[in-house]
């Protein structure tokens, strides 16, 4: 979330406010690209048309083939024989905005796959290896998507672009790939909590994981604020009741972004919250450094969820 001064939050919330200008406001910082889509030849006699080292081969809605070069600054930790487990593929939203997609295969015959969004001021080529990291540490495929005005997603981010985003990567994830939702985890970090918690009070899925979560756009900008107002953007508050699968809360006690009270009052008010994972002395972008992370959505996982029970 930026830093607004005073004058800036009075302009913002009384002029009069607007929801989506409250959002880009807060919330959205689109890096700089950090990975592009060529077109690539189709594969001939020979291995004609393959794809070159440092590159994820790709496949669009449109004709033909393509690959996607990554920057330096994507800083992929990995190598071609683990690129070679990712598929990219672009899809569109019902507000016309094309949404770049990424599914990661880190373990064969995979139970749950993992739909991941992402926080703010990244996309899905910084990402990419931390996806392999992560699913292969938790035995899950993951399937992201960059939000409109993303990575190469196309459009402007915006509250209503952000629901539609995510709709638009459930139903890839659902047609193109037959994932049934009892076997698709949701999983929300930071902005991406917003439309995990509005997909999840919508859809049944296996199960649900807030990573430092945000209550609502107003009570980011005024701690006091106690109610819900109509021009409130992000509100996960009013929403995280509606969920009817598992959800598990993740938040650092030292949040200098989205203060742990915001993940203690979603956990208070989600009537599906599983034990919660408070992580002492975390701030925002660092809890995934501290052991219990993982051992905690492990546990999640693997013994916590309806389908594992006896």
């Amino acid at each position: 979330m930026n830093g607004l001064s005073v004058s800036e939050l009075c302009c913002l919330f009384c002029c009069p406010p607007c929801p989506g200008r409250i959002a880009a406001k807060l919330a959205f910082l689109p890096p700089e690209p950090t990975y592009s889509l060529l077109p690539e030849p189709e594969p001939g006699p020979g291995g004609a048309g393959a794809a070159p080292s440092g590159t994820l081969r790709v496949s669009a809605s449109t004709p033909g083939r393509w690959k996607v070069h990554l920057t330096e600054r994507a800083d992929f930790q990995y190598s071609q024989r683990e690129l070679d487990t990712i598929e990219v593929f672009l899809t569109k939203s019902t507000r016309g905005n094309r949404i770049s997609c990424m599914y990661v295969r880190c373990v064969p015959g995979a139970r749950y796959t993992v739909l991941f969004s992402h926080g703010n001021a990244v996309d899905l080529g910084q990402m990419s290896s931390f996806y392999i990291g992560l699913g292969t540490r938790i035995s899950c495929n993951i399937f992201s998507y960059d939000y409109s005005g993303y990575g190469v997603s196309s459009g402007r981010p915006s509250e209503k672009n952000l629901y539609a985003d995510i709709d638009a990567a459930w139903q890839a994830l659902r047609t193109r790939y037959g994932i049934s939702p009892d076997s698709i985890i949701l999983y929300g970090q930071s902005i991406g909590t917003v439309p995990t918690v509005d997909l999840a009070s919508r859809y049944e899925c296996a199960a649900v994981v807030l990573h430092s979560p945000l209550t609502s756009g107003m009570r980011v900008a005024f701690p006091d604020t106690k109610k819900t107002y109509c021009f409130d953007a992000f509100p996960n508050i009013e929403k995280v009741s509606k969920i009817t699968s598992p959800v598990l809360i993740i938040h650092g006690t030292e949040d200098e972004v989205i203060d742990f009270s915001h993940g203690l009052a979603l956990y208070e008010r989600c009537p599906k919250a599983v034990e919660p994972l408070w992580v002492e002395g975390a701030g925002h972008n660092d809890i995934e450094l501290y052991s219990q992370y993982l051992e905690r959505l492990r546990r999640f996982i693997s013994q916590e969820l309806p389908s594992q029970r006896a």
